[in-house]
């Protein structure tokens, strides 16, 4: 039995899916994050402890690799994640950038307590 998550193929990510991902407070500080990191390395899901706890960010990271969004590694017992910004910009072209730096320019009302994103700087390009 593979321990590697199923991932949906990228002709297989759908819109309305994506869409309700992101609408969750949550999921959508992840992909933030995920989005400022440094394209050369994962995540793993400790990164992300600040957020939430292990059980609800563990509901969140099966959301965000279900409806497209991420990519999961596991490595032992941890698990990396990194964005699928190719196949989502293959799919819906602006979407997540559009989504992202909307989300970082009014940050304060949805941005859970408790919450810091990854290299805090609202300039950066994505």
């Amino acid at each position: 039995m593979s321990r590697t998550p199923a991932h949906p193929a990228r002709d297989h990510i759908q819109l309305p899916l994506v869409l309700d991902c992101l609408s969750d407070p949550t999921r959508l500080a992840i992909v933030c994050s995920l989005a400022r990191h440094s394209s050369d390395t994962d995540m793993c899901c400790g990164d992300f402890s600040g957020f939430s706890g292990k059980s609800n960010l563990a509901y969140h990271f099966m959301r965000l690799r279900e409806a497209g969004l991420v990519m999961t590694r596991v490595k032992g017992t941890t698990r990396y994640m990194t964005l699928r910004r190719d196949d989502l910009e293959a799919r819906f072209p602006g979407l997540l950038d559009t989504v992202i730096k909307s989300a970082l320019a009014d940050m304060e009302p949805w941005m859970p307590p408790g919450c810091s994103l990854v290299r805090e700087n609202a300039d950066e390009t994505f």
